[in-house]
């Protein structure tokens, strides 16, 4: 029981139920108390231990329900003699003869052709799960494998000496053998559907973790609208991880290396023995972030995950202020805090959104409105593909912003290949940025929002 404790933990942790080895330890303890008698307790004992939001008790009710619901033996069809028979009033065991001889050739098989013509489902159900076991059915992580594992089940079962009955009774008894026959096609559904549940309990970690890679590298302006749900999962995820990693304590930080001139001064009274030390302690500017979007309607899709990011990080980044432009440019923090993603992206998009973008009007407007919000502790972040339609780029705007803020990042979604040509200004924006990064992905946005909030470490 232990082991299937640990399966179902398993299966909760691929459902998306959050579970530490701590918790696991005591929702056992808690089981151990209960017992498995009563499925209605334990059920609610796992709800009440496990799950720490209505969202994960959701997840964990249903991996319970289809942890412990196996799946019924399925009855073998009737055969055409048997309808006959039923139709006539009398039932198929009804000559005495025929009895006896089923009998006498039943003694002689294998335990699971005795047991398929007894159709005892308890019996049936306990030797498909011992044969699961055996067969490590909880490593299955792909829909691929579902021949494999099924396959493994009726080898541990005795599919190969059922076969060699099958073949003498097709000789001896061609009657019990087309029931053999019906009986061993209902086990085979009830396999299929006991490895269908377990690709559904462990294989469900696994698919989501290759959705989630291919998603990760698919280009942002190409996704498909069935998919803009998920990519907003994945950018939440992405900044749940990103908080987890660099949203530390300053208390808990590295006191830094041992300061040994100030260290012998401290102690001169006690002849220079060290009782009290003194460290060298490194300098952390507060974080601060000014995000710039281009959301015209060549980058609108690449900019809403953008913001949705930015907006995500505010336990690690202290100060973030967000602005949007196409042809104007205006700030949209207040938007992006009080409403709902889709709610914030649609009011953004219905004042700035899908225009002509012109980079150098856009520029100018937040050098006369927000420009004294840049400080040397600033990192500002311009995301765009830097095409202004051929219009004043302003580059002597962005040269300013660079010199009064401490980096200056620009996160373009074209391929490199394009910079430059047509109405590209890339080359020269480039060139008053510190950083310059393609950022056509996730997985590339990700990245580049992790180097600058690690820059603040």
């Amino acid at each position: 029981m232990r082991e299937n404790l640990h399966r179902f933990f398993r299966a909760a942790r691929g459902a998306g139920v959050r579970l530490s080895p701590a918790e696991s330890i005591d929702a056992m303890r808690a089981v151990s108390k209960v017992g498995f008698a009563d499925r209605t307790v334990l059920r609610d004992t796992f709800l009440l231990t496990l799950a720490k939001t209505q969202d994960e008790k959701k997840a964990l009710g249903d991996c319970f329900d289809l942890f412990f619901d196996q799946p019924e033996p399925q009855s073998p069809p009737e055969d055409g003699r048997a309808d006959e028979e039923h139709q006539s009033g009398s039932s198929p065991s009804s000559d005495p003869s025929d009895d006896a001889s089923g009998g006498e050739q039943a003694e002689g098989l294998g335990q699971l052709a005795q047991m398929l013509l007894a159709q005892d489902r308890n019996q049936i159900s306990a030797a498909i799960a011992n044969a699961a076991n055996a067969a490590s059915l909880s490593d299955i992580r792909y829909f691929t494998q579902r021949g494999i594992f099924s396959g493994r089940i009726l080898d541990r079962m005795g599919i190969e000496r059922l076969r060699d009955d099958l073949d003498n009774l097709a000789a001896t008894n061609p009657a019990l053998a087309e029931r053999l026959t019906n009986a061993l096609d209902g086990l085979r559904g009830t396999v299929r559907d006991t490895v269908s549940q377990a690709l559904m309990l462990y294989g469900r970690e696994e698919a989501e973790n290759l959705r989630s890679e291919i998603l990760r590298n698919a280009p942002l302006s190409r996704i498909e609208p069935r998919q803009v749900e998920q990519m907003r999962h994945l950018i939440r995820q992405i900044a749940r991880r990103l908080r987890e990693r660099y949203s530390k304590p300053r208390k808990r930080q590295r006191r830094g290396h041992l300061d040994v001139r100030r260290t012998i001064r401290r102690n001169a009274a006690w002849g220079g023995v060290p009782f009290l030390t003194a460290w060298k302690r490194r300098h952390r500017d507060k974080p601060k972030i000014i995000a710039l979007c281009d959301v015209s309607g060549s980058v609108a899709r690449v900019s809403d995950f953008f913001l949705l990011l930015i907006h995500s990080l505010h336990e690690v980044v202290d100060d973030v202020r967000s602005f949007a432009f196409s042809g104007h440019l205006i700030e949209v923090s207040d938007i992006l805090e009080s409403k709902s993603p889709e709610e914030a992206m649609a009011e953004i998009m219905s004042k700035v959104g899908f225009g002509s973008s012109d980079y150098g009007n856009s520029f100018d407007d937040f050098e006369h409105g927000w420009m004294s919000a840049i400080t040397p502790q600033t990192t500002v972040i311009v995301l765009g593909d830097a095409r202004s339609n051929n219009l004043d780029p302003r580059a002597d705007i962005l040269r300013r912003i660079a010199e009064r803020s401490k980096r200056l990042v620009w996160l373009n979604p074209e391929g490199r290949m394009a910079w430059g040509w047509g109405d590209s200004e890339m080359p020269r924006y480039s060139t008053f940025c510190t950083v310059v990064r393609q950022c056509a992905t996730a997985k590339q946005l990700e990245r580049a929002v992790s180097d600058v909030v690690a820059s603040y470490q």
